[in-house]
């Protein structure tokens, strides 16, 4: 008896080791298991101050300088487009003047001159350039975007692609109504005005000087309902303001179609200065959609 009851501690001794060990064995997978969750919980942590950094960073305020630098290479940016179109335009430049431009001379039976040694050159790289213009309207529209878009809430970036797309359409369409229908009647009223006994005989520069700022000036005044949509959706515009001032703006149509016909005739003003009073009123149809879809800054 006791040899067994002098056994007994000894066996408790061995045991508590034992214990202690499972004990610290137990505590050692619990610390496992709560590591686990902490590791989530800290990538999460910084997963969401990354993110906050990225949004700190786009919306940060840039300083003067840097809006320059900006600028700079939008405008870098958009002449090398233009450039691009015009030297790709020169390959076709020959087909271009015989049926495109001269085309209405031609059908009037206008006598054209040159007048400088070195006029058609000028007058061939004058159209090339036009051309590249037209051509590099989309990407002049994406640039201007660009620049302007850090300004503007994430919401309202969105319209991006639309804008640049339906732009250049209404860009076009304006290039096209002056040519198919401002020319021709500006042509015929100069054709048929005045006596027999003056033979009419035109330069050639001033020729492409009225018809380049023609088309120029139509593609211009077609951005209209573009622009109002813009105005409209940062709800700097409202229908009820175009409303009000219609008759200003029949004014101002009418000043805008003065200055920007290449000549003083009647004719090619008057036919600038219809389109301009319809395009008020779809802009301001363009307007109250635009607004009927809620402001972006609003939502």
């Amino acid at each position: 008896m006791n040899e067994e009851q002098q056994d007994n501690p000894y066996d408790e001794d061995e045991d508590a080791p034992r214990g202690q060990q499972g004990g610290q064995d137990t505590d050692d997978s619990s610390d496992d298991n709560q590591d686990a969750p902490d590791t989530e919980e800290s990538g999460g942590r910084r997963r969401k101050r990354g993110r906050a950094n990225d949004e700190k960073d786009e919306g940060k305020e840039m300083s003067f300088l840097d809006h320059l630098e900006e600028l700079r290479w939008r405008i870098i940016y958009s002449m090398t487009g233009i450039i691009v179109g015009a030297v790709g335009l020169w390959f076709f430049i020959d087909p271009l003047m015989e049926h495109v431009l001269l085309r209405p001379a031609i059908e009037y039976k206008m006598d054209l001159q040159n007048l400088r040694p070195f006029g058609q050159v000028l007058i061939y790289m004058q159209v090339a350039i036009f051309g590249g213009l037209i051509l590099s309207i989309p990407n002049t529209v994406y640039q201007i975007w660009k620049f302007i878009s850090p300004g503007l809430y994430p919401r309202e970036r969105r319209y991006i692609t639309a804008i640049v797309i339906f732009t250049s359409i209404c860009f076009l369409i304006g290039v096209s109504f002056a040519y198919f229908f401002i020319l021709p009647a500006a042509l015929k009223f100069f054709v048929h005005f005045g006596t027999p006994a003056i033979e009419n005989i035109i330069s050639i520069e001033y020729y492409f000087d009225f018809i380049i700022t023609l088309m120029l000036g139509a593609g211009l005044v077609f951005e209209l309902p573009m622009l109002s949509f813009f105005l409209s959706r940062l709800g700097i515009l409202s229908p009820k303001i175009m409303r009000r001032y219609w008759r200003h703006a029949m004014v101002v149509s009418a000043f805008v179609a003065a200055l920007i016909s290449p000549g003083p005739d009647p004719v090619s003003m008057l036919m600038m200065a219809i389109p301009l009073v319809f395009l008020y009123e779809i802009s301001i149809w363009i307007s109250k959609l635009s607004q009927k879809k809620g402001s972006p800054r609003n939502a």
